[in-house]
């Protein structure tokens, strides 16, 4: 029987950072207000398209498994910010790696890296892929109305990847659900798409919008759910998992999810001051910072969670296998950067915030 088991990892943010101070410089807000409400102290703004990101990502983790671009077998990409919807990302990444394999993007927003992980898992379960590549990329900044406290201090952009191969050794991918709520679809949304008047120039007026309070207990409930239901599923209990990666939209999110499961706060593994909520990308950058702070131990038993819109829900349980460590380090950067965050998103800005 084959086994799908991470065997490589790697994260690419970019190095501009936009603090909440100065969100404060053009918005009505404060750091305490922000770090009050959601736990989130800056987030990264990117210089260079989402592939960028997803590809110095995808290099690094190729290089943490030792591995060659040419010996994958499979690409999937989760982003709902992609550069181009024709062609997919997945494919400019695939051409900076050196891949010759299957390849595409799926967008089920936040929880899109969790639906990747399935997928390839079942991929490697059925024989039908050895290696596959996931990634969550993300350039949420593109989306966001900086006049709108309410998404405006959520959101930053960056991509984490892992590499998933077949092993006879038992563990990695234990199991996974997945979800989605159309009844909410309208909850969470950007108004981007063949849907909008390409003639009218208040069409490219498009942003995040959401209801946050419906989304905080649509969250809450939707994780909750699938964690307990995949739990189940593996004959798993809860006391058994070592550790939470959850998606990191909102720190009082992950502390309420984590008690409503009964599992102790410590468990849980947040990083979002450092990133805000970069979707797609938020878990396998978790993942990573996880790993370099050595939270992450060999042989543990992993449970991670992610909603978003749609509504998408997706639980996963992971045994992690013997290694911590990468076997290479890969000398992937992006460009540099001659700006700062607040420089960045000054067009932006003065766009949406002018009187």
């Amino acid at each position: 029987m084959q086994y799908a088991t991470i065997t490589g990892w790697g994260k690419c943010v970019p190095p501009a950072t936009l603090t909440n101070d100065d969100l404060a410089t053009f918005i009505e807000t404060s750091d305490e207000w922000i770090k009050s409400r959601t736990g989130i102290s800056q987030r990264h703004i990117s210089h260079v398209n989402t592939s960028e990101l997803a590809s110095v990502a995808a290099q690094r983790a190729l290089a943490a498994a030792g591995i060659d671009g040419s010996e994958i077998d499979m690409i999937i990409l989760a982003s709902a910010s992609p550069d181009t919807l024709i062609p997919n990302i997945a494919s400019t990444v695939q051409a900076n790696i050196g891949a010759s394999c299957a390849a595409f993007d799926i967008n089920a927003a936040c929880s899109g890296f969790l639906y990747g992980l399935g997928l390839a898992s079942s991929q490697i379960k059925s024989g039908q892929s050895k290696k596959v590549l996931v990634i969550g990329a993300e350039r949420l900044s593109f989306y966001l109305d900086w006049s709108r406290r309410e998404t405006a201090v959520l959101f930053g952009d960056g991509a984490g990847a892992v590499i998933v191969e077949a092993t006879d050794v038992a563990g990695g991918v234990l199991g996974y659900e997945l979800n989605n709520d159309p009844e909410g679809r309208d909850i969470l949304k950007a108004g981007f798409g063949t849907a909008m008047d390409r003639f009218s120039a208040e069409s490219l007026d498009f942003f995040i919008e959401f209801d946050g309070q419906e989304i905080f207990k649509r969250a809450i409930n939707g994780m909750n759910k699938l964690s307990n239901k995949v739990l189940e599923k593996c004959g798993v209990d809860k006391d058994e998992v070592d550790l939470v990666i959850p998606h990191q939209a909102n720190e009082r999110i992950i502390d309420t999810l984590v008690s409503r499961m009964k599992i102790p706060k410590e468990k849980a593994f947040v990083n979002i001051a450092n990133y805000g909520n970069t979707s797609a990308a938020t878990i396998p950058i978790a993942i990573c910072d996880a790993l370099e702070q050595g939270v992450i131990k060999p042989n543990q038993t992993i449970l991670s969670c992610a909603f978003g819109a749609g509504l998408t829900s997706a639980a996963l349980l992971l045994q992690w296998g013997d290694r911590v460590t990468p076997i290479n380090i890969s000398d992937a950067e992006l460009p540099p950067c001659d700006k700062t965050g607040i420089e960045l998103v000054k067009r932006a800005v003065d766009y949406f915030c002018k009187p």
